[in-house]
């Protein structure tokens, strides 16, 4: 078992529980473009209750008559939650479907439109959410000021769970496709066990950043992103460089490990080589299947967290993160939750 991720500000102030109830858990996608009205592409916004992404994509397929392969979506989508999310339906011509059939107990059609792309995996802005914790025992004070600790400085930008699977059978799934014992042909599959086998060297990195204080922090021969972008760049440490980073213009970056060379230099470059050193049946199995490289930031700014005590034992978090971020890594900041996480 993989040890403990490090937290940020000294540890969780309150215990509680999550997803008690799927409204405990909203989700809102932001899609972050203008839909054109017309296209061969229908895009369905969706609110589902309790119901799986891909399982709801292969309903509409199956309703609009059409192959899977003709349904896409943005991301997966917490099952155990309310989600507000897109699918994008390719149907060109001019054939409609009547898609209040589609609806249910738990599942409402709230938009269709017409659009000139396919609704690919990764395009999306971000995710709304809004998370409600029962059984809170805590010191309210203490909690609250985690609480304002966290919108002020971000949180270390970890993978969560769900990426690594129940008990994290993903990772042992990579470790198999690896060293041979795993045969695969579902490419979606090894996608999936790929990705957690990034995922996990990415937070062992960020990891040993959070125990050094570096995770907010420019290291020498580190390179640079922006929060909800893809690319970085590298950037001496003068002063400007210094106050970009310390008012969250700009972050420490983590490898998403790949094929070629590691982008840092320097000591940035020197913690990253230990930690793959650490793990290297992962770094040459990803190597071995010439992933691409890329980076993500080491650090998840929460500036519109807002937050109440709807009663005496329940909290209510509202934020806002980029596609790729969790919300179960803000809140395990402030609190120890228990609850289902897929």
């Amino acid at each position: 078992m993989a040890p403990p991720l490090p937290h940020a500000f000294g540890g969780p102030a309150a215990t509680g529980a999550i997803k008690r109830e799927p409204e405990d858990f909203i989700v809102e996608e932001i899609l972050g473009f203008a839909l054109t009205g017309e296209g061969e592409h229908i895009f369905l916004n969706i609110r589902k209750r309790g119901e799986n992404t891909d399982h709801l994509a292969r309903q509409i397929a199956r309703f609009a008559g059409l192959p899977g392969l003709a349904v896409s979506y943005a991301g997966m989508k917490d099952r155990h939650a309310v989600t507000t999310q897109w699918f994008g339906v390719h149907l060109p011509g001019k054939r409609e479907v009547d898609w209040a059939g589609l609806e249910s107990e738990t599942v409402s059609v709230l938009e269709s439109v017409r659009h000139n792309r396919k609704l690919k995996t990764g395009a999306l802005q971000g995710n709304r959410f809004t998370v409600t914790v029962r059984d809170v025992q805590g010191e309210r004070a203490a909690l609250e000021e985690k609480l304002a600790k966290i919108k002020a400085e971000g949180v270390p930008n970890y993978f969560g769970p769900q990426r690594f699977g129940r008990e994290g059978a993903n990772l042992a799934r990579a470790e198999a496709l690896f060293s041979g014992e795993l045969k695969l042909r579902d490419r979606k599959l090894e996608g999936i066990y790929l990705s957690a086998a990034r995922s996990e060297i990415f937070n062992r990195v960020l990891a040993r950043r959070v125990s050094d204080g570096s995770w907010k922090q420019a290291l020498e021969g580190d390179v640079f992103m922006f929060a909800d972008s893809r690319s970085f760049f590298r950037a001496g440490l003068d002063e400007e460089t210094l106050r970009r980073v310390a008012v969250q213009d700009i972050h420490p970056s983590g490898p998403l490990w790949g094929i070629g060379e590691l982008a840092t230099t320097g000591a940035a470059l020197a913690l990253e080589q230990a930690v793959a050193a650490e793990y290297p049946s992962l770094c040459e199995g990803l190597q071995r299947k010439g992933m691409e490289p890329a980076r993500r930031s080491l650090r998840l700014p929460v500036p519109d967290l807002s937050f109440e005590f709807p009663d005496a034992d329940s909290l209510r978090l509202s934020f806002s993160l980029p596609a790729g971020a969790y919300a179960t890594v803000v809140l395990r900041e402030a609190v120890d939750f228990e609850g289902a996480l897929d």
